[in-house]
């Protein structure tokens, strides 16, 4: 087993014929104070006013392996809007996890968030895009990183998504983002919030959060999953206690009306869940899984085209509770030594890839 965030690097996704016409472009922009690279792609025929969906890759992965897997591109010649994909380099990451526990690369006007906030700008202006409908999303260090650019830069963005991630302020530093990886720090859910409005002076309207997350993850804790929707709802004025439960593609989702939901996939690990009938291909940390997350965030963030039919309705209220309880055993009965065991396997080896690295030192 493999493990991503600062574990071991993992394999490449491997060699796939990429489909025709989906191949992700190198651009330029300027300033770019976090050394990153910037990717783009524009499908064919692709209107005035478009939307832009920017794709943050996790650890190990580049930026067009990770579209590979997760399937945005491909989606995005299906529903007509941009895509934009930020890559990490070594230089600035041995792993190529973007930095999202690094004060100088979290904070509005430095670093990678300000390279990524110019990546956007650049691709509005460069080709038309609507700016009022940018959404963001990332699996892992792209999901923290989500977080943070979404906190930083919220007048940017109608929307995010953030899978297998962490909350805006988990961390300052290497061992804080360890620390949250295994638990998510204790905070309410208001002192949640008072992090991401402290990250800028915006007052607006707060982008809509889709949140996605494997129960049997043991590289970055669920309760992470819960802490983004504890410090989503808070921004959101909402209830935490005012969700609907539904059963969907044997995931369950938690939402909000159309500003929060979440998913947890019952028997899933750490990655980005596809059906791959539909969007994708399967590789490292890009999961099999029955549902396709890409699709599902689109469609949550309003992307689908109108002519489109509606997808089948969810399951109703009584089977999802019955199905959510059947989920709950399962993952108590799957939570067994050899999970305790590998848990502990990640965790030595992150250790030793820092060791290696120089960042820790005992």
């Amino acid at each position: 087993m493999r493990f991503d965030g600062f574990g071991a690097k993992p394999d490449p996704l491997k060699s796939r014929p990429v489909p025709s016409g989906m191949v992700l472009e190198e651009g330029d922009f300027l300033p770019n104070p976090g050394n990153l690279r910037m990717f783009q792609y524009l499908p064919p025929g692709l209107k005035p006013g478009a939307a832009l969906v920017v794709t943050l890759h996790g650890c190990g992965q580049t930026a067009a392996g990770y579209d590979l897997g997760a399937g945005w591109c491909q989606l995005a010649q299906q529903w007509g809007f941009a895509v934009l994909a930020p890559e990490q380099k070594a230089v600035n990451n041995p792993h190529t996890c973007f930095d999202w526990f690094n004060p100088e690369d979290i904070t509005r006007g430095s670093g990678e968030a300000d390279s990524i906030a110019c990546m956007v700008r650049t691709m509005i202006e460069s080709h038309g895009l609507d700016g009022g409908r940018v959404f963001i999303t990332g699996l892992s260090a792209g999901g923290a990183m989500t977080s943070v650019m979404l906190a930083t830069y919220p007048e940017l963005f109608a929307g995010g998504a953030i899978i297998a991630g962490l909350p805006f302020g988990a961390a300052q530093d290497v061992r804080d983002a360890l620390e949250s990886m295994r638990s998510a720090p204790l905070h309410t859910p208001a002192q949640w919030g008072d992090r991401v409005r402290a990250a800028s002076d915006y007052q607006g309207r707060r982008p809509k959060v889709s949140v996605w997350h494997g129960a049997l993850d043991t590289t970055v804790n669920i309760n992470n999953a819960q802490a983004i929707v504890a410090q989503w709802a808070d921004l959101h004025g909402l209830s935490l206690t005012a969700a609907r439960q539904e059963l969907v593609d044997g995931a369950i989702r938690l939402s909000w009306g159309d500003r929060l939901e979440l998913y947890t996939l019952a028997t899933m690990g750490h990655g980005t869940p596809i059906a791959s009938s539909d969007l994708g291909q399967p590789g490292p940390f890009i999961l099999e899984a029955g549902i396709s997350s890409s699709r599902r965030i689109a469609q949550f963030w309003g992307l689908k085209p109108s002519w489109l039919a509606t997808v089948t309705a969810p399951m109703q209220a009584e089977q999802a509770a019955a199905a959510l309880l059947e989920i709950e055993m399962t993952v108590l009965q799957k939570k067994s030594v050899e999970a305790a065991k590998a848990s502990a396997k990640a965790e030595s080896l992150i250790w030793r890839a820092l060791k290696a690295a120089g960042l820790v030192r005992r």
